[in-house]
Formats: C-alpha cells, structure tokens, sequence
C-alpha cells in the first residue's frame, strides 16, 4: 500500500489524479510511477478510462474500489448506459485487467466522433478550483466526445497546451499555462452545445450500470409513442421520424456534429439506435435524440406500451371485483383512420370493453370508449334488477350504463347476453350462405363475399372455421398468359431512367443514385430485380450511372466545391470535408482525387476569366 496519494476531487479524471500524484511524488521518469501504482512500468496511461485497476485498489487502500473509480473518475459512464449488460460486464473485467479490448468494446475505435485529441478545461472552472483547492485540475467532462461547453459555467472549453509527443506521460493542469480570459468566439450552435454539456454532465452521474441498452430502447419507443411515431405492430415509422429529426435539429446541425445520416442507408444511426441492433451508436447522436424528443436524461422513463403494464381493471360495474385488477393482458389493433391504437380488455366474467390510447394518465385505465360485450354476470344482475321493481334510470345507473341499452337488453331477452345473440345470428347466417352455395354453385369464394358481405365478416370473426369448411375450394390464382415485348420496354426504361438520373443530379441535397432508389421512385423495382437480363440496355445504363458509397462521396464533394467557386471563397479542404458531411477515414481515401477536381476546376474558371 502507498503512503500517500493524491486523493482526486469531484469529478476529477484517476488520469489527472496520477499526474499530480506523478509531480508530487518527485518522481523524474513516468515509468517509476507507474511501477508504482500498477506494479508494471509498461502500462500505457490512457485519459478517458484505464486499465489494470486491480492492482491499483490493492495500491491505493480500502478506501477505493474499481467500481467507484471507473464510475465517478472516468469518462465510463458516458457511455455504459447504452451498453448491453454482457458489454457493461466484460468491460468491467477488461478495467480490472490488461483493458486490451476496452475501447473496442466501447464503440470508441470503430464509432468515435467529433474527436479530442487533446486535453480540454473551463476558463471558469479552473479559476474556482485554484481558489478551493490550491490548483486547476481535469474534469471529466470536458474531455467527452462532442462537447464543447461547461455545463457549468457555460463557456467554450479549451485547449491545454501539451508539449511532448510522449504516450508515457501524464499532464498535471498548470494556470500559468491556461488561458483564463472571458473573450470568447461567437458560436451559432451555442445554446444548444450548452444543452448537450448539461445532459451530458446528467449521463456521468447515472449509477454505475443502472440503466442497459434494453431498457434506453425501451425508453425510446415510450418517447417516440407519444409523438406517434410507433405503430400498433411496435414498429417505428422510420421516414417519418427521419423527417421530423432534420425539421428539428436542421440538418446543419447535424453535420456540424459528424452526425448526418443517409435514410437509404440500413445502418443509419437513426435506424440502429431505435432498433434492437448489436451495433454501437455513439452517445452524443443518443443526445441528439433526446435533445429532438425534449426530453432530460434524467427523467427517462421505460416502456410498456400504449396502455401500460398489466394487469387492468374490470369495469364491469355488475361484478364484485369492479375496478380491481384482474385483466391479465390487453390486445391492441390499429385504427384504421386515425392510426391510434385501441386496446381490448376481457374479463373472466364476460365483459369485453374497448378505448383508445396512449393511456396518459392513471385515471385513463379507468375509462371505456366501448363496451363490445356485457357477459353473462352483468345479464343475471340486470335480470335481478329489473325484478326488484326499480326504475330503468336506477337500474342503469347502477350498472354504469344508459338508459336506452338497460330498455335494449331488458325488452329483448335474446339480447341478455353476447353469447346468445351470436348464436342466433350464426345459425341464420350459416343458412343464408348454405343457400346461396346450393343456389348459385359456380360463385368463387369472393363472389359469395360480395353478395353476402355482412353474412360473410361476421361468420368469419365467430365462425371462421364451418366458414372456411363450406366455402368453394379456393381456386388458385394463375397469371395471365401475356406477351411483353422486352424490347420496347428496355427502350422505354432507358428513356425515364435518363430523364430521372438528370433531375438526380440536379436536386439540392444529393442522393447516392442506387438501382433500388431508381426502381422506387419509377416504380420498377419488380422488373429490376427479377428480369434485368431482359433488359440489356437498362442494365447497361444503371452500370453506368449507379454509385458506389465511395463515387457519391466524392459527387457530394464536388458539388460543395463548385458552390465555393461560385461564392469566389477560399477552397479549405477540411471545409469540403464538413460541408459534404464525410468521414475523416473516407475523406481520407478521396482527397487525391478531390485536390486534382480542385486544381482543374481553377483552372477553367481561371482561363474564362481570361478570356472575358
């Protein structure tokens, strides 16, 4: 154990606490104090987490536990949330350890964005810590991914200045090396990185794997049911919510944040982070969505569907266990019009209710918006009330229904119970459709549908099996015997894919021009997949203009470049990179080609120029 260590502050990252334990030990080579606390001069100190905090606990005393480290004094917790709990624990054990796969798991190599290379401090922040504790120190959470703000004292962050390339170093926070002035650039985009600073800090103080990537998920289609963007099947209506995000966050925003997406594109971040993929989204995108929704990290709440988690009343205001709960489940079906969802409630005593939904409030689980069935316990207790010699007003306030349905069921005895008026009417319908089969037996399935439509739905919601066993055998559908002339529709298919590959490339905001973006928006897309062999000179064509994700790119590209020619603006490489929205490692693979477009570009507008 070690005599002394330099115990870290609120908030403080264990990599800063070790610079400083570093500077006061008096240690002149990093390795000594790594042998030190870790018992290995080869470990690689790392800024965000770390590893082998086994040895360093055992190091640094009871007080301390790899869990309160990782949890309170690493950038961890920026991102657990969003794991599953299987990742949550193997990275548990990767800190504990050598840490070798820990930012793999974490999504950081293969998904990082709006990157920090270096080390990040509030003007602010710096200034109370020297008065409270003698000196600056680092926060963890100026050095998350895509933040730029304090969420404290709402300045842009900034750079330390680091000299040395080293990676066996660790930086101690100095003032005299700061820059603590209160001049600061304009930001368009300020208000909402102080936004994203605030919910960010909410994401570090979350316990230590409170929350899973199952229950955020589930968080999500709670948030995106009250905005109805979730159908009755719990799907999301994905274009719809694409839309709604770009109204909502603007796409500049978006791209100023790396965080643009295609919506052809099946691995979109949209897409994976509403869907149950195994794909990691980065957790400043997860903001992003919850900045769109509104909604605070720290009230998240979980979802179980449009009208709650089970079991529901009975409102069946005959029985003995009115209002309690004993309705296990709940179906819901689709309006057809509105698209609302509506849940159906059965009890074990007959009563069958329905309402619309989302519930969205207790008191909702209360309401009916239909009774469908009343149930043989309600019929008795009318039967009961009606020979007491009440009025039809009592009687049916004491039922909880209207007058006219008392007078209804009460006059009409085949009406006492839903069972009863089922029956009769599925003998008489039977019989009408025995009739017409005998009568008329050349009528297909669908001409006895149509001629005795309401026959026809009722059996098949009550009866479908006599239904399905007297009907016509079904005739099997075969197609008409047609000629087509490929030829004529090869040329025809040239002709309006040449036309739309010309309004493609003239649209604002580009589109990667795909075989199946061709098929949808000219309707074809069987033709396209089924019998392009027929086609030669289509298939010639999309050959030619189809792109790869790497051409549409490199398009992209060269349409920013050709509006900064036209704007007469400096050509920035970095800036075509922001404004076509590309990756650093795919703008990579493309700047050769780009800086040749550049250069010939300039040197047509230079030669008009010279001519005019």
């Amino acid at each position: 154990m070690l005599p002394f260590f330099t115990n870290p502050y609120p908030d403080e990252l264990l990599y800063s606490a070790i610079a400083r334990y570093h500077f006061y030990s008096g240690n002149l080579d990093c390795k000594d104090t790594l042998e030190e606390l870790f018992d290995s001069r080869s470990v690689i100190p790392s800024v965000e987490i770390g590893s082998h905090f086994t040895n360093l606990v055992e190091k640094l005393g009871p007080q301390y536990s790899v869990e309160d480290l990782l949890t309170n004094h690493t950038i961890y917790s920026y991102y657990a949330s969003f794991l599953s709990k299987q990742r949550q624990l193997e990275i548990l054990e990767d800190v504990k350890n050598n840490g070798q796969a820990l930012y793999t798991r974490l999504g950081i190599v293969a998904g990082g964005i709006c990157r920090k290379e270096g080390l990040y401090y509030c003007a602010l922040c710096a200034k109370t810590d020297s008065e409270k504790y003698g000196e600056p120190y680092i926060h963890r959470e100026h050095q998350l991914q895509g933040i730029s703000y304090c969420a404290h004292h709402e300045v842009p962050l900034r750079e330390y200045p680091v000299t040395g390339g080293s990676r066996m170093q660790y930086i101690r926070f100095e003032l005299r090396h700061m820059n603590l002035s209160d001049l600061y650039e304009v930001d368009p985009y300020e208000e909402i990185a102080i936004q994203l600073a605030k919910q960010a800090y909410k994401l570090l103080q979350i316990p230590l794997h409170s929350l899973t990537k199952i229950e955020i998920s589930s968080m999500y289609k709670a948030l995106l049911r009250k905005k109805n963007l979730i159908t009755a099947a719990n799907r999301v209506r994905q274009q719809d919510l694409y839309q709604m995000i770009k109204i909502g966050l603007s796409e500049e925003l978006l791209t100023s944040y790396e965080s643009d997406f295609n919506e052809e594109d099946e691995y979109n971040w949209v897409k994976v982070l509403t869907r149950n993929s195994t794909r990691h989204v980065h957790p400043l995108r997860h903001l992003l969505m919850l900045l769109y929704l509104k909604q605070d990290v720290g009230d998240l709440i979980v979802d179980n569907g449009p009208f709650g988690k089970g079991p529901y009343p009975c409102l069946n205001k005959a029985a003995g266990h009115y209002k309690k709960l004993s309705i296990s489940s709940v179906e819901v079906t689709n309006d057809s019009k509105s698209k609302t969802p509506i849940g159906t409630f059965r009890c074990t005593c007959g009563f069958v209710y329905a309402r619309k939904g989302p519930d969205s409030t207790v008191e909702d689980q209360y309401r009916i918006g239909r009774v469908k069935a009343f149930g043989p316990v309600w019929s008795r207790r009318l039967k009961e009330l009606m020979g007491t010699g009440m009025s039809i007003r009592s009687i049916a306030k004491e039922l909880g229904v209207d007058s006219k349905t008392v007078k209804k069921y009460a006059e009409n005895p085949s009406r006492k119970s839903f069972s009863t008026v089922k029956s009769d009417r599925l003998e008489t319908y039977r019989n009408d459709v025995s009739e017409i089969i005998r009568a008329q037996p050349q009528l297909t399935r669908t001409e006895i549908r149509n001629g005795l439509y309401k026959q026809y739905m009722y059996l098949y919601r009550y009866d479908k099996e006599w239904l399905m066993a007297n009907l016509p055998i079904q005739r099997k559908h075969t197609e008409p015997n047609r000629l087509v002339d490929w030829n004529a529709r090869d040329q025809e298919y040239v002709q309006r894919i040449k036309a739309l590959h010309q309004q493609l490339l003239t649209i604002e905001k580009p589109v990667r021009i795909t075989n199946s973006l061709i098929g949808k928006r000219l309707g074809i897309t069987a033709n396209l997949q089924r019998n392009l062999a027929k086609l030669p000179n289509t298939k010639a064509l999309l050959d030619v203009i189809t792109e790869t994700v790497q051409s549409f790119q490199i398009r992209r590209c060269c349409k920013v470049i050709d509006r900064i020619l036209e704007e007469d603006d400096v050509i920035k490489l970095w800036k075509v990179q922001r404004l076509a929205a590309v990756k650093s490692h795919h703008f990579h693979e493309i700047k050769d080609v780009l800086s040749k477009y550049i250069q010939q570009s300039q040197d047509v507008k230079r030669d008009e120029q010279q001519s005019i």
